[in-house]
């Protein structure tokens, strides 16, 4: 658990969508998020970097950071 409230986390989230770095699309009554990975970082210092490689470097060896896990996340 990282100790966030529902209402929290579904902050994060609108301020990721309005930012353009993911996508919710509703499923009867689950939604789905997506990952923009082509969605570059907003920081000068990070200028002109995407968030794709990021990922990719803070997934688990050998998982794909774009394909979805066994429970879909």
């Amino acid at each position: 658990m990282a100790g966030l409230t529902e209402r929290t986390v579904q902050a994060i989230v609108a301020d990721l969508e309005a930012a353009g770095y993911l996508t919710r699309t509703r499923s009867g009554r689950r939604t789905r998020c997506t990952v923009n990975h082509d969605s570059v970082f907003r920081h000068p210092a990070q200028d002109g970097h995407r968030i794709g490689p990021f990922l990719s470097l803070l997934a688990a060896p050998g998982e794909d950071a774009r394909t979805p896990g066994p429970d879909g996340r």
